[in-house]
């Protein structure tokens, strides 16, 4: 395996140069430290931005075989990268040098694309038999499990005193980090995919019943509904007063959160398939990827691509982004670095399987799972 420097056509849509004036940049309650990446997306507000530098040529400096593929997105706190397997393993790794602290046994079922978050000395994961796991980070002992009714794909967020997990049981839950004790839950029509993005206590995600909920964290009150028109099972980030999501029905929506309607839809003109992968916002460009084989970055204000970059397979890698460049994976093998102005490919490694896990980046280091089973670490 080897870096290079990418040699693939790169597929321009229509630039518009209009200056974003009420979407800016994530909200700044969601900041977090350089050293950190503690959960899925990198913060609350799901923006997928890191704060930490990164090298312009990144080199392979460790991996790490897990034994089954992985879809968890890593989780990187004190110097410690954790992530989840199909083996039904959690795993903790040093940075760096990848050396493995301990290993959690979950379930044999496995831990699916539920990703690791991490707060107050416990790393909480949800595995594919319904359990949510809250695991001592020092010794890689269980605290406590709860148990759901269904597989948990989604990936706990911890707000204060209450972690947040969805579940296949159409369930979001609120519980207690002291001890997994049931605060409240809210009953959906379908499955719980995707992962809340959390701002100013009301948590915002996407079902699979069609319908963009906002829920009062605080006492699991439902503070509103609006329909996206199609499943959802990608995490939105939130941006200001508007979150952004992709669907199943081939379309990027972005919602007006004080209006509760639904700004603009974004679909490309000749090629409609599913939008798996989270966004992530920086500089006016809402970036995410598509079933289609394309990174699209679209302006956060009207909705209209910048610019669309194409891959040799399908993108359900949610992108991140630190400085002006994008890593995302795809199921072409590849992890992608691209110019995040205008989508050209700076940097390129090729895995050689499948990327569906989401980069993670802090201390300097790109950290990522792949179907091989294998951990990479970059810087």
């Amino acid at each position: 395996m080897r870096a290079v420097i990418l040699i693939l056509a790169l597929s321009l849509g229509g630039v518009n140069n209009q200056t974003v004036d009420a979407i800016d940049q994530p909200t700044a309650d969601e900041s977090q430290s350089a050293l950190d990446w503690p959960q899925f997306r990198g913060d609350r507000s799901l923006s997928g931005v890191s704060a930490s530098p990164a090298p312009a040529n990144p080199q392979l400096l460790w991996t790490f075989d897990t034994g089954e593929m992985v879809d968890s997105s890593a989780a990187i706190a004190d110097g410690i990268v954790y992530v989840g397997t199909y083996a039904g393993d959690l795993v903790a790794l040093d940075l760096d040098d990848g050396s493995l602290r301990w290993r959690y046994h979950a379930s044999e079922l496995g831990i699916g694309e539920s990703s690791p978050a991490v707060a107050e000395g416990v790393v909480y994961i949800g595995d594919l038999s319904g359990l949510l796991h809250a695991v001592d980070i020092d010794t890689g002992e269980a605290r406590w499990t709860f148990e759901t009714e269904s597989e948990i794909k989604s990936s706990p967020v911890v707000v204060d005193d209450i972690v947040l997990v969805g579940s296949y049981d159409s369930h979001l839950y609120g519980l207690s980090i002291a001890d997994g004790a049931l605060i409240w839950k809210v009953e959906t029509s379908s499955y719980v995919h995707a992962t809340p993005a959390v701002v100013d206590g009301i948590a915002y995600f996407g079902g699979c019943d069609e319908e963009f909920r906002g829920v009062r964290v605080a006492d699991g009150e439902e503070i509103f509904t609006v329909s996206s028109g199609a499943y959802t099972a990608a995490s939105p980030t939130i941006v200001g007063k508007t979150a952004f999501y992709g669907t199943f029905a081939n379309e990027v929506l972005a919602i007006d959160l004080d209006e509760r309607t639904v700004r603009w839809r974004y679909a490309h003109p000749t090629r409609h398939f599913p939008f798996y992968s989270s966004p992530a916002f920086r500089n006016g460009l809402v970036v995410l990827g598509g079933r289609d084989r394309m990174v699209h970055a679209l302006d956060a204000e009207t909705g209209e691509p910048r610019w669309i970059f194409t891959t040799r397979g399908r993108i359900d890698s949610s992108p991140a982004i630190v400085g002006d460049r994008i890593y995302v994976g795809s199921n072409d093998g590849r992890l992608y670095g691209l110019n995040l102005a205008n989508g050209t490919p700076e940097w390129e490694y090729e895995v050689g399987s499948a990327v569906s896990a989401s980069p993670a980046i802090a201390s300097g280091r790109i950290v990522v799972g792949a179907q091989d089973g294998l951990v990479y670490c970059f810087g």
